[in-house]
């Protein structure tokens, strides 16, 4: 049931609007509240779907009530009700966050339309919440040893910052979740995380990839794109493994960086961009460089911030964590039970060499519960987890 708040001063006009929801829409439970200072309590005090607002009311007006809902609760729909002489006002309140406005009298269609459109929209937003929750939950990073307990300090000093981060470690350590942290950690976290492997794209691709391109820039572009950065706009993007870029595509990078511009390939007009920026690399950058692969000016420019994710070797204690989290996602995933590892199979597992890492291990748990027993022992360690 959609809970819907009127806040207006003239009972008239409250009286047609309930009625109108009312009779619309059975699942409709409509509130009222006569002023603005009334409302806002209301709305502190109960969970909304929507509100409709007038906008010229005592002892608190629309535009006041719309600034403090955005403020405690930015997720409700505000639907501005103007007088004749207040469409000028309707029309600001839409841009400090307003769904929409209707004009008195209310129109049956516009009215009914509106509200729907809303409820819509509200809806969206909740499901968004919790797909970011579950996609939060896949992003998780499990451990307590002294290396994962500093870089988790270390996001929440970095992330509410624009400082760029350069990530680095062996394949499988877990890279990405470091950069799905620093941006769902940020001021950003509303806004896109672009991901672009650059080892996975065809140096002759990687540009149009990044920056978009115009039709005609080469055979196959039969229209206008836009690029990840485009995409990535006030968001974060998160160049993964940026060692194996192109020095051209890197020189593209580094612009920008420097000036917040972007070209699309084939085009002469600038496009500004403003997108935070995360990279990762398996490589050594600093030999890369030496080796003239890539550009020092870049590398400065993305190791504002270095974090360094060690490999599996060097976190042991975290194994027994991160196997009890594995166990319980594989079971979640297949419909199953969760598997218990026994500890001398746990304690075997700590002694083996990941040179895999984290993927690796999460290989070897799937492998464990469904060749193993009802509880993982020892003997299937030796068995199926055979190094």
């Amino acid at each position: 049931m959609s809970k819907i708040l009127i806040i207006e001063d003239e009972a008239a006009i409250r009286r047609v609007l309930v009625k109108i929801l009312s009779e619309e829409n059975d699942t409709y439970q409509v509130d009222e509240a006569e002023d603005g200072a009334a409302g806002l309590d209301k709305i502190k005090n109960n969970d909304y779907d929507l509100v409709l607002c007038d906008i010229k009311m005592p002892k608190m007006d629309g535009v006041e009530v719309l600034e403090e809902v955005k403020k405690i609760k930015p997720e409700i729909p505000m639907v501005m009700i103007s007088g004749h002489g207040d469409m000028e006002t309707a029309i600001h309140t839409m841009r400090l966050g307003a769904f929409d406005y209707i004009s008195k009298p209310p129109d049956l269609n516009r009215l009914l339309n509106t509200v729907r459109n809303a409820l819509d929209k509200k809806q969206l937003v909740v499901e968004n919440k919790i797909l970011k929750k579950k996609v939060s939950k896949n992003y998780e990073m499990v451990g307590e040893s002294e290396a994962i307990s500093h870089i988790k300090l270390m996001i929440d000093k970095v992330a509410q910052t624009e400082a760029r981060v350069l990530i680095t470690g062996p394949n499988g350590t877990g890279k990405e979740l470091v950069a799905h942290q620093l941006h769902e950690k940020s001021e950003r976290a509303n806004f896109p995380l672009i991901e672009v492997n650059c080892a996975a794209i065809p140096s002759e691709l990687i540009e149009s990839e990044l920056f978009g391109h115009v039709k005609g820039a080469f055979t196959s572009a039969v229209k206008d794109r836009a690029g990840k950065f485009e995409a990535a706009d006030k968001g974060t993007i998160f160049l993964d493994e940026i060692g194996d870029m192109s020095l051209s595509a890197q020189a593209k990078v580094l612009r920008a960086l420097q000036e917040s511009m972007i070209t699309r390939v084939g085009a002469e007009k600038d496009i500004k961009v403003d997108v935070r920026v995360v990279a990762a690399t398996n490589k050594d950058l600093k030999t890369e460089i030496a080796e003239g692969r890539f550009r020092e000016d870049l590398y400065h420019r993305l190791a504002v911030i270095l974090i360094k994710v060690p490999p599996l070797n060097e976190r042991r204690d975290d194994i027994p964590a991160l196997i009890r989290h594995f166990a319980e996602k594989i079971a979640s995933e297949q419909g199953n039970v969760v598997k218990v590892f026994s500890q001398p199979a746990i304690k075997l597992l700590q002694e083996y060499d990941w040179t895999g890492n984290i993927r690796e291990l999460r290989n070897v748990v799937e492998r464990l519960i469904i060749l193993g027993g009802n509880e993982i022992s020892e003997t299937d360690v030796k068995m199926f987890a055979s190094k």
